[in-house]
């Protein structure tokens, strides 16, 4: 085994940033196997596995990271494996930084372990050396059967865990594409469509069947998947929904939500217009309200369809920017600007329609709101207008409805999301179970696999008990 020693990070090799800054190519490209073990000799190993606290699906990391350490790269994917049927995509998308590397003891020494490179690394080892093709146990023609509403992460982990378990689930997508916002939100150059596929052909693989185009709501609801003779159902339909600034000229040709923009480039292709059908805007000079990660994924997605300058606006300062550290950094790299304590108040068009400014106001920050994040306030007098023929608007999403008005019984917060318990997901229908973002709100994938998970294992209890009472 490799001594353990206390170097620092072992630094991953990205693409160039201008060269990527023009091209949907991954931008991080993983390490080597020989980087990888140099990583992993990191690892303290620690008996009280502090990391293992900070991950959702409690992957047993420093038993997976000693295996890479000695170069046992087949057992550490199997012990990821156990946990997480989506390591690879979680390997790329967590913020392991305020999860599973935040607790880690060598964060006080040179930088914590980089637990989700590693993530990465035996994922995507195990797809290119072992076989993908084998066969995996089938649900027996008698088992219950599980239907499952929305192909994102949420959906995606219930579905493996149940069907690991035996039963017999059914996943119902309203797009004609898998993946949820693992497709539509987030772009290439983060996250390539090989691994995501690769990933849910790995879940059909364990008898999983998939149906899309198939609206749960409109095409059929939520208590007539019960009466058709699904034994439960989870819910996992995401928070796609974007939420607006309310501001004058929001109507403007040229002006997009978030959701709308990544949805077109990322799962209609619009980027291959006119030779693809899905328009979209070229966009020249762009700004991008909001600062979490999908405006970042906006700001680089505008950059790499050809705009000369792509700004975020964003009415707090830096140190209340939610966007993961390694996606400023990423975006500060390709040449994105930053338009800190400012917020916009109008969008102005010409005479057909188009956007061509955006009237905004300086703003400064006072005591902490509900968020704990201090509330910024305009300061009077300080107007001034930015030339922009696109602006996205990146400042949030809820959940969509649809469910929650079409099924009588189901219990809702104010702000929409479906009341369940936190424990297992139930909802106020017997047999209906939800997690992810259309219970908690937009969150990270990995909350929402670790939803999907407990979910699981609420239904397999449940079942059982329903099954021991006939």
């Amino acid at each position: 085994m490799a001594k353990r020693e206390r170097k620092p990070r072992t630094p991953m090799p990205e693409q160039d940033p201008q060269a990527r800054a023009r091209n949907f190519e991954e931008v991080a490209l993983g390490y080597t196997e020989e980087m990888a073990v140099e990583e992993a000799s990191r690892c303290l190993a620690c008996k009280n596995k502090p990391c293992v606290r900070g991950c959702p699906v409690n992957i047993d990391i420093p038993a997976f990271i000693q295996l890479v350490a000695e170069r046992r790269f087949k057992e550490a994917a199997e012990v990821v494996a156990q946990a997480n049927a989506l390591a690879a995509i979680c390997g790329r998308v967590c913020p392991q930084e305020e999860q599973c590397e935040k607790y880690c003891v060598m964060a006080k020494v040179n930088g914590p372990v980089a637990i989700g490179r590693l993530e990465r690394f035996v994922a995507d080892w195990a797809r290119e050396h072992l076989p993908q093709n084998g066969a995996h146990p089938q649900p027996a023609p008698d088992a219950q059967r599980v239907a499952v509403v929305g192909a994102g992460p949420a959906g995606l982990t219930c579905a493996g865990d149940l069907a690991a378990k035996g039963y017999r689930v059914c996943v119902f997508e309203a797009l004609h594409e898998l993946g949820g916002v693992l497709r539509y939100g987030i772009p290439e150059f983060r996250l390539p469509r090989s691994i995501l596929d690769a990933q849910i052909e790995s879940i059909r693989r364990m008898g999983v069947e998939f149906y899309t185009n198939t609206v749960v709501g409109r095409t059929f609801t939520i208590r007539q998947l019960l009466e058709s003779g699904f034994d439960a159902v989870f819910i996992g339909t995401g928070a796609g929904a974007p939420v607006f600034l309310n501001i004058p000229g929001e109507e403007l040709n040229g002006v997009y939500a978030a959701n709308e923009f990544l949805t077109r480039v990322n799962l209609m292709n619009a980027k291959e217009f006119p030779v693809e059908g899905t328009p979209l805007k070229r966009p020249r000079r762009c700004a991008v309200i909001g600062a979490g990660n999908t405006a970042m994924d906006a700001a680089r997605t505008a950059l790499r369809l050809g705009a000369e300058e792509v700004t975020i606006v964003y009415r707090r300062s830096r140190e209340e920017m939610p966007a993961r550290a390694e996606e400023l950094h990423h975006a500060e790299e390709e040449g994105v600007k930053f338009q800190l304590l400012t917020n916009p108040v109008e969008f102005i068009g010409d005479e057909n329609g188009w956007l061509q400014r955006m009237r905004c106001i300086r703003m400064e920050l006072g005591e902490p709101d509900e968020s704990g994040r201090r509330r910024p306030h305009p300061v009077p007098g300080t107007e001034f207008e930015m030339e922009v023929d696109t602006a996205i608007i990146a400042v949030g999403q809820t959940p969509n409805p649809l469910i929650r008005q079409t099924t009588e019984g189901l219990a809702v917060e104010k702000w929409g999301g479906i009341v369940v318990d936190e424990r297992t997901g139930a909802t106020s229908i017997p047999g209906v179970f939800a997690g992810g973002d259309v219970a908690t709100g937009a969150a990270t994938v990995i909350t929402a696999m670790g939803a999907g998970r407990r979910s699981a294992i609420a239904i397999d209890e449940y079942l059982k008990a329903k099954r021991a009472a006939t």
